[in-house]
């Protein structure tokens, strides 16, 4: 069975114009030809040009391409062996790029205009991109992630390095609290469970004592926000989160 140029380039996706270059640079010459002396092609013409295209698709140029496929010391396994290390290498550096973009993009959606050096300055090993498809999925339509993405989006490196500072100030306030005895709804942790909510309606979006105690226990439900906030001290993250709830009842009661 053949097929015709027309045939050929309507299953490989590429123009007719394309297979007659390759034909008149010797790279693939169909193996017959019609009475009307149009070109014919066969099973094994189209093999050869999926490993073109393959290669191609690759970078490879023109000549390297004509010059794999003709080598006489290699077999159909050669080529599949290094067109799958070849495919192993271009996923690895894909998925690199993919990370990257996506990253990029979380970045920008959460308004954090930093470049990584910027942000490692500013974050430490603390990557705050890493919670944002959490954050987008369960309140990507509220009023407070909109409110949040509008202020943060001109904030610059010294606008983060001051939030930063601010909650590094609050952490250490809760773990000198936990670490004298004080119960978390005592006054005191109270009073910095309030600094705490009015720090994040300052800098982020207005957050009302209902959203807090939401927020708090997302500290303890998330296994991920727990094991964040508990490098600073073990049981701080539950510490915070009972503060909070006091604090709420406090000024709601």
């Amino acid at each position: 069975m053949s097929w015709s140029v027309g045939q050929v380039a309507g299953f490989a996706g590429v123009t007719v114009r394309t297979l007659h270059h390759y034909d008149a640079i010797g790279l693939l010459v169909p193996s017959a030809r019609s009475h009307a002396g149009h070109r014919r092609y066969d099973d094994a013409d189209l093999d050869r040009l999926q490993q073109i295209l393959f290669y191609r698709e690759l970078g490879f140029p023109l000549e390297e391409v004509a010059a794999l496929l003709d080598d006489p010391d290699a077999d159909p396994r050669a080529h599949l062996r290094r067109q799958h290390e070849l495919l192993t290498a271009r996923i690895e550096r894909l998925q690199k790029m993919a990370a990257a973009v996506e990253q990029a993009m979380e970045a920008r959606t959460m308004g954090i205009n930093l470049t990584p050096e910027e942000k490692f300055e500013v974050f430490g090993d603390f990557d705050p991109d890493q919670y944002q498809g959490e954050v987008q999925e369960r309140w990507g339509d509220t009023d407070a992630y909109r409110q949040s993405r509008e202020r943060t989006a001109s904030y610059t490196k010294e606008d983060w390095q001051r939030i930063q500072r601010e909650a590094d100030e609050l952490t250490r306030r809760f773990v000198a609290l936990m670490e004298a005895g004080e119960p978390a709804d005592s006054e005191a942790a109270m009073d910095v469970a309030e600094d705490h909510r009015q720090g994040i309606a300052r800098n982020h979006y207005d957050c009302g004592y209902e959203m807090h105690t939401c927020l708090g226990e997302m500290y303890v439900n998330d296994e991920r926000f727990t094991r964040n906030i508990d490098q600073a001290r073990p049981g701080l993250a539950a510490y915070m989160r009972d503060a909070i709830l006091a604090n709420a009842v406090r000024h709601t009661a």
